[in-house]
């Protein structure tokens, strides 16, 4: 009677791919997308005088054009991130980086401040669902030895970012309009789509639980309760009734959410 041996071999060992070879270059391919989201928060405090004679925009109006961007990318931070990782982490980033140029082209082309604001806030929501993709494709595609040194190189990446967006931005509006600051990231944002089509790898979290679509509503809504309670109140006074409140509703949102 034959060993099973032959049976075995002729099956071949199982395949051990090992790391993705090309591991390195979608790291650098994740940390355009990121440094474009980073700089892009923090690259419009330079534009503000400009866009306040253009647009005369009024000064809520003006801190709402900054915080239009942080408030929906909070608020919507968490749920992107689970959406990414259970329905694939690469279509999230290419979805991300869709939306966020949709955002761009927006304001680069607004003549008012309220298109301004809603041009920031989609900006703001492809910002959060490129930024948590990025972190997930690494910690996906990295082997454990190598995952510290590529973290800490992502993490480099955002903080540079954030630092030279104002340096960046400065430089633009002396030779351009106020909306050079927008269509700065429409080539930059391009080529970090076109990269991750070819070069970023697909994955997901096949262990995900079922959608949790009250709990990621009532996230949504603590989160972006929290941080509109924060931004406005400087402006009317950390104690006073409509400060109070916004806390109030999002503690009762993020309560229930518990």
């Amino acid at each position: 009677m034959p060993s099973p041996a032959p049976t075995a071999a002729l099956a071949g060992p199982a395949l051990d791919t090992g790391p993705d070879p090309r591991r390195w270059l979608v790291l650098a391919v994740l940390c355009t997308s990121l440094a474009t989201v980073m700089v892009a928060n923090a690259s419009l405090n330079n534009a503000l005088p400009a866009m306040a004679e253009q647009l005369h925009a009024s000064t809520s109006s003006l801190q709402w054009i900054v915080d239009a961007y942080s408030l929906v990318f909070a608020g919507m931070l968490f749920t992107a991130g689970s959406l990414g990782d259970r329905f694939g982490r690469k279509g999230a980033l290419q979805l991300g980086l869709g939306i966020f140029l949709l955002g761009a082209l927006g304001g680069a082309a607004s003549g008012n401040a309220t298109a301004v604001i809603a041009s920031r806030g989609v900006m703001g929501l492809g910002a959060a669902f490129i930024m948590p993709a990025t972190l997930s494709i690494i910690v996906n595609i990295f082997p454990t030895s190598e995952r510290p040194r590529a973290i800490a190189i992502w993490t480099a990446i955002a903080g540079a970012g954030g630092a030279f967006g104002p340096i960046a931005s400065g430089l633009l509006l002396e030779h351009f309009a106020w909306n050079s600051v927008f269509l700065v990231n429409v080539p930059i944002v391009l080529l970090a789509f076109v990269a991750g089509i070819r070069i970023v790898p697909t994955s997901r979290d096949h262990k995900a639980t079922r959608i949790d679509g009250v709990g990621a509503l009532l996230s949504i809504l603590g989160i972006s309760t929290l941080v509109y309670a924060i931004i406005e109140a400087p402006s009317h006074g950390w104690m006073s009734t409509p400060t109070m409140f916004a806390f109030a509703i999002a503690i009762t949102f993020l309560a229930v959410f518990v």
